[in-house]
Order: structure tokens, then sequence, then C-alpha cells
């Protein structure tokens, strides 16, 4: 359904070591970098963007708003949370593990980024 997410950063290098370690936990690669100085990490099929807002304005997080990253394995889970808290991001909501869904059970991890958005990354059970 989507083609990509683009979040704001405020300090790009800071964010390209946090990506970086975050995709190479799931396997994926380090970031592109586009013309307008943005990081881009296209893996499985998604791409993410992650830049200085285009307008000028401060960088936000959106409330509410959580972006999640399939990946094929617990242990998976587990490396990329580490590699996210090693690198500038912090823990949210419950420890890693695994949970009921309406849809399934699943093992997850939430983060937030150095930015404090809100990250996920799923392995369906």
């Amino acid at each position: 359904m989507f083609n990509h997410l683009t979040i704001g950063a405020s300090d790009i290098e800071r964010s390209r070591r946090f990506y970086d370690a975050l995709f190479a936990a799931i396997g994926g690669p380090t970031a592109q970098d586009d013309p307008k100085g943005r990081l881009v990490y296209r893996h499985e099929g998604g791409v993410l963007v992650v830049g200085k807002p285009i307008n000028g304005e401060p960088p936000t997080v959106a409330n509410g708003n959580t972006i999640g990253f399939k990946v094929p394995t617990a242990a998976m889970v587990e490396a990329w949370h580490a590699a996210g808290c090693e690198h500038g991001g912090v823990s949210a909501e419950d420890p890693p593990g695994p949970r009921s869904s309406p849809f399934g059970e699943i093992y997850l991890a939430y983060l937030r980024d150095p930015d404090g958005h809100k990250l996920c990354a799923v392995c369906w059970l």
C-alpha cells in the first residue's frame, strides 16, 4: 500500500549512525544520500527517507505514529533493539518479547530514535 515514509531529523550524521545500525541488524543496507542531503534506506520493497524537513522548520515527532519494520526472526528483533539502544535510541513501552494480537502471535520491540520518532520491529510467529 505505501511507497515510502519520510521522517525529520535534526542531526543527519547522528541519524545515519542510528539507522545504519538498525538496518544492519536486520540485513539491510546502509543509507544512500539523495541530492537534498537526506538518507534513503531501501529494504524488502520499502523505502525510509530521513532528513531535515524541506520547509526549513525543525523536525517534530508525530504523536500517535509508529513506524513498523517487518523482520524475519525474533533474534533479529532483539538485534535491532540492541543496535538501536547502542546508537542513541531509547527503549520504549514494554521490553522486547512475544505478544498476542488480534491478528496472531508476534514478537516485537519498540524504540524511540534520537529525534523521538517511535519505531517498532515485528516478527510474526
